[in-house]
């Protein structure tokens, strides 16, 4: 098994001498006589092409490694995948093999790959598979009676995706490789390197840096049932990604705090009310902007809302609840002001009318009856002037009161507003980083 794996791994990573104990044209008649050896020249259908499990008294191995080198792609709305791989597959045939002390101690040989059976290895994800370069025509055969291929493709696989710590989330996505019409009686696949070394290398030769972090990569072992009677041998790639969050934080995350932080400082504005209502609902469209981003972003069809979906939308409510309360000081304070206004409009103009009747001379100032009543209407004026005042007094202590009732409400409210606001975001702080 470990000399199998290591001539593959020679062979495929290019550090194997095709002849090093030859000169170049010795080389090539090696390769000519090897050509001849192997009855490649006869184009014999039976001897390259046919199954290689004929040949064998055993079930064919089929040795397989994985390389994720770059993620495209990760649409969050249709839940889907596009990374860039590179599959190395080595496959037994019997009739491929050759001593080589007999030919220049060559260990590899190059031929055309449409000359072999190959293994029927498909991706049960897959959506849409495209070969990141041009298809290689050639595979190359191992003295030790196997064949190696390696392909560089362009995968969009579907992954079930849970965004409900969004952007602070991370996802594994499975690529699953299987026969498409081999059952594990005949073929079983099995990886060459364990899950630390195929992840080492695949961040060696990582290509991209974007949105997208390469954690780990898990290989298992699995079989399936087809029709419930024909057992697939199934191999497993894990792959799991961590997003990159700072983005979102910048763009979306610390512009809605910044929003309500301005909301609360909103408390202290000292005016009528109506620059500090049109500030607020300047706010709550703001935060309107972000959720509309959102919804194009996350997907409609999650099972749970998305935190950030929960933080915009509380903030939002938070600084409606916040309009309103606005709305209610702002009606209760012009109430008491209306009072105020009302009552000296009547007080005034009950005096003007008294002083009036007074510069209004009696006719006769013989008629002693007409002095009498004179004197009557001017006692009868102040006491009408002195419960005028009174009522005067009443008043401004009613209007005192509208104003202290909305006074307190409005300190309550930002004593309340902040506390929920402070453990709302201490909830959502641990939801979405301590999980």
């Amino acid at each position: 098994m470990y000399l199998h794996w290591l001539m593959f791994f020679l062979a495929s990573t290019g550090w194997v001498s095709d002849a090093s104990h030859c000169n170049y044209t010795e080389y090539a008649a090696v390769k000519n006589k090897l050509f001849t050896h192997l009855g490649l020249d006869k184009n014999d259908f039976q001897i390259t092409r046919m199954w290689p499990l004929i040949f064998l008294p055993h079930l064919a191995i089929i040795y397989v490694d994985l390389y994720v080198t770059s993620i495209i792609e990760v649409n969050e709305k249709d839940q889907s995948l596009t990374t860039q791989v590179k599959i190395i597959t080595a496959w037994p045939n019997s009739n491929m093999q050759w001593d080589k002390s007999s030919f220049c101690e060559m260990e590899t040989f190059v031929a055309p790959k449409n000359m072999f059976w190959t293994p029927d290895i498909g991706i049960i994800e897959s959506i849409k598979t495209d070969f990141g370069t041009k298809e290689s025509p050639y595979v190359r055969l191992i003295h030790i009676g196997y064949i190696a291929s390696s392909d560089i493709l362009a995968l969009t696989t579907a992954c079930r995706m849970d965004l409900y710590r969004f952007p602070f989330d991370s996802h594994t996505c499975n690529i699953t490789l299987q026969s498409t019409a081999h059952s594990s009686q005949e073929i079983t696949i099995i990886t060459f390197s364990d899950a630390e070394w195929v992840t080492i290398e695949s961040k060696k030769t990582f290509h991209t840096q974007g949105e997208w972090e390469l954690i780990s990569i898990n290989v298992t072992k699995s079989f399936a049932k087809i029709i419930g009677l024909i057992e697939m041998d199934q191999l497993i790639y894990q792959i799991t990604i961590k997003r990159r969050p700072l983005l979102y934080v910048i763009n979306i995350i610390i512009p809605v705090f910044v929003f309500l932080v301005l909301d609360v400082m909103s408390f202290f504005i000292d005016g009528r009310g109506t620059d500090k209502l049109s500030f607020k609902v300047t706010l709550l469209l703001s935060i309107s902007v972000f959720l509309l981003i959102l919804n194009d972003t996350l997907p409609s069809t999650a099972e749970k809302l998305p935190l950030i979906g929960i933080y915009c939308s509380g903030i939002f409510i938070l600084i409606g609840i916040s309009i309103l309360e606005t709305i209610l000081v702002n009606f209760l304070k012009a109430k008491g002001a209306e009072k105020i206004s009302v009552e000296t409009t009547a007080t005034v103009t009950g005096q003007d009318d008294s002083v009036r009747d007074l510069q209004s001379p009696p006719d006769s100032v013989t008629d002693q009856n007409e002095e009498q009543s004179c004197t009557f209407d001017l006692l009868k004026q102040i006491l009408t002037e002195c419960c005028a005042t009174i009522q005067q007094n009443q008043q401004e202590k009613i209007s005192l009161c509208w104003t202290r009732v909305a006074r307190i409400i409005n300190v309550t409210f930002l004593v309340l507003y902040i506390f929920t606001i402070t453990m709302f975001l201490s909830v959502l702080r641990k939801l979405w980083l301590y999980m």
